[in-house]
Order: C-alpha cells, then sequence, then structure tokens
C-alpha cells in the first residue's frame, strides 16, 4: 500500500502534511500488513490546517467608509475575502499582471479624477486580460458593444477600441463620473457599473434607499462590490494574506513606441516585419487590430505600438 506526503498552499503559506492512503504498518516477524488509523487521523489533523482570516479593523472604497458594524457587512466581505484568498493561483497571477498593467491604469484615473482604488474594479472585471463576457462584453474594462460606441469608440470587425487599455479606461471614467454624479458616491457608481445605471436606480427607488450597502440586489451586484474591496486588500498587502511574489516575479511592461498610420495596411504580417518584429507580437501589443489588415477608408489616424527593441528575439 502507499504512504504518500504532499505539500498544500493554504493562503500563501506551505504546509507539509502527511496523507496516508490506506496507511499501514508491517508486522516484522509475521510480516503481516496491520492498518494504522490512529496515526493518520492525528498526523492528518495535527499538520493540515486551513484557518479563517481575521477581518481588516477599517476599510475604505475611495475614501468611503465600509460600515462594518453592520454584520451582513462583514459576512460578504468575509466570504469574498475567502474565496480570493484560498484561490492560490488566481491572486498569485492577479498580483504578477497587477504589476504590468496598473501603471498604464493608474495615471489615467488621475488625469480624469476617478478614485485609484477604481483600478481593482478592472481586476474583477476581466482578471487584467482581453476577455470577453458571454454577453458580449470585451476588453479590460468589459464594455458592451453599445456602450463603447456611446462613449466615442470605434468597435467593428476590423478595428475595436475596447481592446485598447488606455482608450477603454478613459471611457470607463466617463462613465463612472456620470455614475457618480447620478448616484452620489463613488461605491454606487461602482455597483452601477456592473448592474447598469437605470436598473441600480430602479432598485433604489423600489426599496427607498439610497445606499449600496442597505439596497438587496442580486448575487451578481450584491457581491461586486465586496470582490473589489477583497482584492484591493490582497493585492494592496499580498504577504499580509500569504503570498509571497519576489519583483523577479513578476510581469512587465515591455516599453514601445508609437508609430503613426493614417493609410490602409494590406498585411499586418508584412507591416511587422518592417519593425524586426512579428505578427503575433504587433498583435500583441495592438489587441484592438482584430484582422491581418487595416481598411482605412476614411484615412483616419492610428497609433500603433512596437516594442523598443532589445526585449523581444529578432524577427526571422
Amino acid at each position: 500500500m502507499m504512504n504518500m506526503k504532499s505539500i498544500v498552499m493554504i493562503g500563501g503559506v506551505t504546509l507539509l502534511s502527511a496523507v496516508f492512503i490506506n496507511a499501514v504498518q508491517t508486522d516484522a516477524a509475521s510480516g503481516t500488513v496491520v492498518r494504522n488509523e490512529t496515526e493518520t487521523k492525528d498526523s492528518v489533523a495535527g499538520k493540515y490546517q486551513i484557518k479563517a482570516l481575521k477581518l481588516p479593523d477599517n476599510i475604505t472604497f475611495s475614501g468611503e467608509q465600509v460600515p462594518l458594524n453592520d454584520p451582513d457587512v462583514r459576512e460578504r466581505l468575509d466570504r469574498e475575502l475567502l474565496v480570493n484568498t484560498y484561490w492560490q493561483s488566481n491572486a498569485i497571477l492577479l498580483i504578477k499582471r497587477a504589476n504590468k498593467f496598473f501603471p498604464i491604469i493608474e495615471p489615467i484615473l488621475k488625469e480624469k479624477g476617478v478614485p485609484d482604488d477604481f483600478k481593482y474594479l478592472a481586476v474583477i472585471e476581466s482578471g487584467l486580460t482581453n476577455a470577453v463576457s458571454p454577453a458580449g462584453a470585451t476588453g479590460f474594462w468589459q464594455l458592451l458593444k453599445s456602450t463603447a460606441r456611446e462613449y466615442g469608440l470605434e468597435v467593428n470587425d476590423n478595428v475595436d477600441e475596447r481592446y485598447h487599455i488606455e482608450k477603454s479606461t478613459e471611457v470607463a471614467c466617463d462613465y463612472l463620473t456620470k455614475a457618480k454624479e447620478r448616484f452620489g458616491s463613488w461605491t454606487m457608481a461602482a455597483a452601477a457599473y456592473n448592474a447598469g445605471q437605470f436598473g441600480m436606480f430602479k432598485q433604489l427607488e423600489r426599496q427607498q434607499v439610497d445606499d449600496y450597502y442597505d439596497v438587496l440586489l442580486g448575487e451578481e451586484t450584491g457581491r461586486y462590490v465586496f470582490r473589489i474591496l477583497a482584492i484591493k486588500e490582497i493585492l494592496s498587502d499580498p504577504a499580509k494574506y500569504g503570498f509571497h511574489v519576489e519583483n523577479d516575479d513578476m510581469y512587465e511592461l515591455v516599453p514601445t513606441k508609437e508609430v503613426k498610420v493614417d493609410t490602409a495596411v494590406t498585411n499586418f504580417a508584412d507591416f511587422a516585419q518592417k519593425f524586426d518584429i512579428n505578427y503575433k507580437i504587433l498583435k500583441i501589443h495592438n489587441p484592438w487590430l482584430r484582422e491581418a489588415n487595416l481598411n482605412n477608408a476614411s484615412r483616419k489616424l492610428y497609433e500603433i505600438k512596437i516594442p523598443k527593441a532589445g526585449f523581444y528575439p529578432p524577427a526571422e
């Protein structure tokens, strides 16, 4: 029979636990196999521990206090902290990606007058990837096609600026600013980003309340702000929650230069080779270019990012 040891990661802490599958002992004289159930239970109980988390004594979102004296609020925050702390692989990926993409998002939020905490909204929306939802919401900020076009982004089969991190961040800021003006708080603006402004307004009106923490919402929006708060807690102080990621482990943003294009591009593979990169690298840095060519019948001016020399192997 097998005696198996396993290393278990709990909140980023490594625990060595003895996991005995049909743990056995062999009698030296007779060669008889004897099970040792007591040793099995004691070993597992003594070494394998999953602990509850201590909630922070104080937490804010965009400068607005979270009412931790409300037991419902405490339980909802506790749930999201537990879910995101013990999903270790995902949390480590988010820590690494944040190091790469927050330096792009943060100055745009600041320039637009949107609190820095909203960078965590992008994290829970997309995991800082160019995700596409079943409803068609796209990009880091999960913008619907109609919303993107309403706020001035180009969205078609050839060019989809929802995949453009800078431009989509600007649109998200404009949407959130309008929501803040309508609902009076940044917390409500965040909730409305998920539920939609009309849907949120109807719920507040029906329930005769005006605060996110007082309104009864569906599962997704009810968890939404708490997910942001949990990610803020973990990414602001990873070590507090057991995550230890060295600087060398972080993902880094490759610096780029911008090439202005106001004509059609018939073949991006050929275009890329002119800058000593390949098609894949060009598309990694310009995911908003959705096809192998750029139509540009209107002679619009586009800025295409080209990575600076020395960060990728030269194209062959």
